[in-house]
């Protein structure tokens, strides 16, 4: 899209990190923080199913995450002297914002508590770390430009281990494969929103944009949340577990993802893709006693494997390159831009 005057001002970039420097206690700790915080979500959401109905599990999380992200944004405007941290969203930018409000927040985050009332937390989140595999998909069909082979290799290894993982599920029953298959749903809706958004990304950045987007979602969720609003339990053993995941999972995990970005570069802090359906695992097995197949645990594998091919960046030929600039065509999205726009659960 065609920049500005007013937007022009933001396409002024902060130097670079440096990414040649090896982690150092901080953001080794920021990393971990991170990829426990995400790969925690499915068994808070399981929690939070014990009491809570799946509408008001959904809400509650998206308008708590909202609210904390609105939070930040004012504190980071006061700190920086009331100047208008990430700048006003452009009219001819609203619907695409509008767009990904439910694509990438309403419609996922309420197949997810659905979905769990099927499956469990485990495989829930063993399914989810088939996202790269999903953005690599939709990219090419969204962006035309075929993937280089090892890319290929890595989503058709992506794919089988998806296979692999849902097969038990599907073979226990109706009910279980309607799970999986809403999982795959979201991840799917995921693939395309994280496509879509990453030149918005580049213009406003995260936590600018996903203040936006989950406020939005949080409107579109409010009759779902208030639907059977007597059948809710709201006892503190339900109710703080959905809390957290909303403050902390859905909210401030943002500005850690934002902060972990900006000390390290993007690419290697979506390094932590690889390690949210591990801890999904652990707790899910080691909190609820979460049963998962050994093929399922085999397609697991397979898609971590798959998903580190295809996150492989593209060799460009040697010589210098005429680049577009990247405020009027931005460079093409792939499942690396998840770590400026990172994977949601």
């Amino acid at each position: 899209m065609p920049s500005t005057a007013p937007g022009a001002a933001r396409s002024k970039a902060p130097p670079a990190p440096a990414v040649e420097n090896p982690f150092n206690g901080i953001d080794w700790a920021l990393f971990f923080a991170i990829s426990i915080i995400w790969g925690a979500s499915f068994l808070l959401i399981a929690m939070g199913l014990e009491g809570l109905t799946p509408g008001m599990v959904t809400f509650f999380r998206v308008s708590a995450g909202a609210v904390t992200l609105w939070l930040i944004r004012l504190g980071r405007r006061r700190r920086s002297s009331g100047s208008a941290v990430g700048g006003p969203i452009e009219r001819a930018d609203w619907p695409m914002v509008i767009l990904l409000s439910g694509l990438w927040v309403a419609l996922p985050f309420t197949l997810f508590p659905l979905a769990q009332q099927h499956i469990n937390s485990a495989v829930t989140g063993l399914l989810n770390g088939a996202t790269p595999v999903f953005v690599g998909v939709i990219s090419v069909f969204l962006h035309r430009r075929l993937p280089s082979g090892r890319q290929m290799i890595g989503i058709a290894v992506g794919l089988v281990g998806l296979v692999l993982l849902s097969l038990p599920s599907i073979q226990d029953g109706q009910s279980q494969a309607g799970g999986v298959l809403m999982v795959l749903v979201a991840t799917v809706c995921y693939g395309f929103a994280i496509n879509l958004a990453a030149p918005l990304q580049l213009r406003y950045g995260g936590i600018t944009l996903m203040s936006w987007v989950l406020g939005l979602a949080s409107v579109w969720l409010l009759p779902i949340g208030l639907r059977d609003l007597g059948a809710n339990d709201w006892r503190p053993g339900v109710v703080l577990p959905v809390a957290v995941l909303g403050v902390v999972g859905t909210g401030l995990a943002y500005w850690i993802m934002a902060t972990l970005v900006g000390r390290v570069g993007s690419i290697r802090a979506s390094l932590i893709t690889y390690l949210i359906p591990v801890v999904s695992l652990i707790l899910g097995v080691t909190v609820r006693d979460d049963e998962v197949a050994p093929l399922a645990l085999a397609g697991a594998v397979l898609i971590i494997a798959g998903a580190v091919l295809a996150s492989r960046r593209r060799i460009e030929p040697s010589g210098p390159v005429m680049r577009p600039n990247v405020r009027t065509q931005p460079e093409m999205p792939d499942h690396r831009r998840m770590a400026d726009h990172p994977e949601m659960q």
